[in-house]
C-alpha cells in the first residue's frame, strides 16, 4: 500500500508543479490527517492517506480555467477515480475515496459523510490557518497584485467586489482582495464550519494568532507602532 502512496505522490507532484497549492500544502494537509484521525474511530487510513495525497489534483486546472467553469473538487474526484483503477483499488475504495476529494471544499454546498471526508475537510481547512495560512495569504496576495492591507470597510467591500454581496462567492476583481479582508471574510468563519472536535480547538487557537498579527499589522499601517 505505501509503494501505491508513494507513486500517487509523483502523479500528484507532476499535476500540482505550477500551483500555489503545491505538494507542501499536500503534505502538511497530509500531516494534519494523521494527527485529527488519532482522535477519531474507525478511520480507514488508506481511503484518508490516499484522499488526501489526491485532494488538489485538478487545481491547476481550475486555475487555468478563465471561464471559471472547472471545479477542482469535481474534477478531481474523477480524474482520482481513473489513476485509482489503474492502480487496482477496490470499486468501494474508489467511492469512498472520490467522495472524500467531492466534498473537500469549502465552497461546495455538499457535505462530507464519512469519517475520512470530515478530517481530509477540516485539516484541508487548518492549513488556511495560523502562521501558515498567514504566509500563503500574502504568497497569493502576490501572485495577484494585491495591497497588504486593505482599510475598506468590510459592507462596502462586499457590495463592490463580492458577487452577490455574499461572503462565499467569486470576487469580481480578485486584484481588490487583501489577506486582511481574506480573515475577515472567511477565515474567522472557519471553526463554525469544522467537522471534527479536534480540528475546531486547532483552528480557534491558530485564529488567536492570525487575529494577533492582522490588529498589529493595522497599527503598522496607520504608523501607531
Amino acid at each position: 500500500m505505501e509503494a501505491k502512496h508513494e507513486r500517487i505522490r509523483e502523479i500528484v507532484a507532476k499535476e500540482l508543479s505550477h500551483s500555489h497549492h503545491d505538494m507542501e500544502h499536500v503534505e502538511r494537509v497530509f500531516n494534519l490527517c494523521m494527527h485529527l484521525a488519532e482522535y477519531e474511530t474507525k478511520v480507514d487510513l488508506d481511503v484518508l492517506k490516499t484522499a488526501t495525497l489526491l485532494h488538489d489534483i485538478a487545481r491547476v486546472r481550475e486555475f487555468e480555467d478563465r471561464k471559471g467553469v472547472t471545479d477542482h473538487a469535481t474534477l478531481g474526484a474523477v480524474m482520482a477515480g481513473e489513476i485509482l483503477t489503474k492502480l487496482d483499488y477496490s470499486e468501494e475504495k474508489i467511492a469512498q475515496i472520490k467522495h472524500c476529494i467531492a466534498v473537500h471544499r469549502y465552497r461546495r454546498n455538499r457535505k462530507p459523510e464519512t469519517v475520512e471526508a470530515k478530517i481530509l475537510f477540516d485539516a484541508d481547512k487548518l492549513d488556511a490557518l495560523g502562521a501558515v495560512g498567514i504566509a500563503r495569504s500574502f504568497m497569493i496576495a502576490g501572485q495577484y497584485g494585491q495591497r497588504i492591507y486593505s482599510d475598506v470597510p468590510i459592507e462596502e467591500y462586499l457590495m463592490d467586489n463580492v458577487v452577490g454581496g455574499k461572503t462565499e462567492i467569486r470576487l469580481e476583481d480578485i486584484s481588490k482582495h487583501s489577506p486582511n479582508l481574506e480573515f475577515e471574510l472567511k477565515f474567522k468563519h472557519i471553526p463554525e464550519r469544522l467537522y471534527t472536535g479536534k480540528a475546531k480547538e486547532i483552528a480557534i487557537e491558530r485564529l488567536v494568532f492570525m487575529q494577533g498579527f492582522f490588529d498589529r499589522l493595522k497599527a503598522e499601517v496607520e504608523g501607531y507602532t
